[in-house]
């Protein structure tokens, strides 16, 4: 009886792994495909995709929950969506040139944008 219930367990944890494997690894999937789209708007050099793509790859599914939850107000996405920026500022500012980060800043300012107008 005893090894009945270990196998049950054993086959309910191997279900559900299999249930909630896919969609970790399609939104991993999701966010590094937007991260290379801003990557491309940016004209990064492949040292630079190196380094910046992995930031911008964590950032997207933090701006997605915030964008997704919506015990937040529009107000409330907007300074967080922010506070996520900003963290990862410095490091973006000191891996790209003057160009790359300003206009790392208008595609920043669209995102921020585009939550306070409901839009994502």
């Amino acid at each position: 009886m005893k090894n009945h219930s270990h196998l049950v367990i054993l086959a309910l944890s191997v279900a559900m792994f299999a249930l909630l494997a896919p969609t970790s690894f399609a939104q991993k999937g999701a966010a590094m495909q937007k991260a290379q789209v801003i990557g491309q708007e940016l004209n990064l050099t492949p040292q630079q995709k190196e380094k910046i793509l992995p930031i911008l790859a964590a950032e997207v599914p933090k701006v997605q929950a915030i964008k997704n939850d919506n015990s937040l107000s529009k107000m409330q996405k907007m300074e967080q969506v922010r506070a996520i920026h900003q963290q990862t500022d410095p490091q973006m500012k000191a891996i790209l040139s003057p160009e790359q980060y300003q206009k790392l800043k208008q595609v920043r300012l669209q995102a921020v944008k585009n939550v306070a107008q409901g839009r994502y």
